[in-house]
């Protein structure tokens, strides 16, 4: 496993947006699938979005598509969700998470499952509320 970093999050009005940033700790994430996940108290963690470094595609769960895009800064060594359109209903704690290009994921990561993933960030707490 290795370690990333985590930043970003925070308290936003619903209807506006925010973005989180995912960095490598002493590896080159270019290497690397790398997926978001959310997690609020006493509910199952569900994936985001799942950016497969296999095929080159990158797949969103229902509950955000069209609202998060997943990207990447292979100069920066950074990858970054930003989230639009917020509502109270994401709020929860938000966590990247990385495997290896190599190893193969369930489905293709088509919807990112948790036991594929090695490496796993912090997380942050995402809040939407007036």
């Amino acid at each position: 496993q290795v370690h990333l970093v985590e930043s970003g999050g925070g308290l936003v009005q619903p209807g506006g947006s925010l973005m989180l940033s995912c960095a490598g700790a002493g590896f080159s994430l270019a290497e690397y699938s790398i997926a978001w996940f959310r997690q609020a108290p006493g509910r199952q963690r569900e994936g985001v979005s799942c950016s497969n470094a296999r095929d080159g595609r990158t797949y969103y769960a229902d509950s955000g598509k069209g609202r998060f895009t997943a990207s990447s800064d292979n100069a920066k060594n950074a990858v970054y969700l930003h989230m639009n359109g917020l509502a109270p209903e994401d709020t929860t704690v938000y966590y990247c998470a990385a495997v290896r290009r190599d190893v193969r994921m369930t489905d293709e990561c088509q919807r990112a499952r948790d036991r594929d993933f090695p490496s796993w960030a912090h997380g942050t707490q995402d809040t939407v509320s007036t």
